[in-house]
């Protein structure tokens, strides 16, 4: 299935920083509120994640566990792998392989 027909999937790339990050928060915003029972973030093509883009992700997955729903990190790279380790988040975030596997899991 391409990723347009998945609404519950936020693919996003490049450098997750203070002036990209207010889109990702409003992004997440606008999907978690039809309140899926998973929230996919494709990080496939992200090469980089500040505290800013950080922040944007914990409060979308604060909002989504509210309602009893989940969030779900994909296809993380080695240099953000390494900025959720450092930030402990790597324990926080379900992080999945790729796309189908976040969104086949229970």
């Amino acid at each position: 299935m391409p990723l347009e027909e998945q609404p519950n999937v936020l693919p996003l790339e490049g450098e997750i920083d203070l002036h990209v990050s207010p889109g990702v928060a409003e992004s997440l915003r606008t999907m978690i509120a039809k309140k899926p029972k998973v929230v996919v973030v494709d990080l496939t093509k992200v090469t980089y994640f500040d505290s800013s883009g950080l922040a944007a992700l914990i409060e979308g997955m604060q909002k989504v566990q509210e309602y009893g729903g989940r969030l779900a990190l994909a296809g993380v790279q080695e240099s953000v792998t390494h900025i959720l380790e450092i930030a402990r988040l790597d324990q926080v975030f379900q992080i999945f392989p790729d796309v189908d596997s976040a969104l086949a899991a229970k």
